[in-house]
């Protein structure tokens, strides 16, 4: 907590490594703090592909269970039927 910003704001100010506890399933904890899972995953637009939003409204609750292991850096464990041309475009 500080005083350099308003009450009930709250700032992220560098990204991480995504790391789902629950790769897959919607609504997963990231066990590293990748802010992207708080915003749409949708482009600015399909010629720029840009980030579509730069603010969100959260609620932020204290985390009290058990600390869980970070696997972001450890990739993805099964990845099939990717276009190597335009891999995102085959993805879900």
């Amino acid at each position: 907590m500080t005083d350099d910003y308003m009450a009930g704001v709250c700032r992220i100010h560098e990204g991480a490594w995504y790391s789902p506890l629950e790769g897959g399933k919607a609504g997963t904890i990231c066990t590293y703090g990748d802010p992207n899972v708080l915003t749409q995953d949708i482009g600015s637009s399909k010629l720029a592909q840009a980030t579509s939003a730069a603010s969100a409204l959260v609620q932020i609750e204290k985390y009290t269970g058990p600390v869980p292991a970070v696997t972001g850096f450890n990739g993805p464990t099964e990845v099939t039927d990717i276009n190597p041309l335009f891999p995102a475009m085959d993805l879900a």
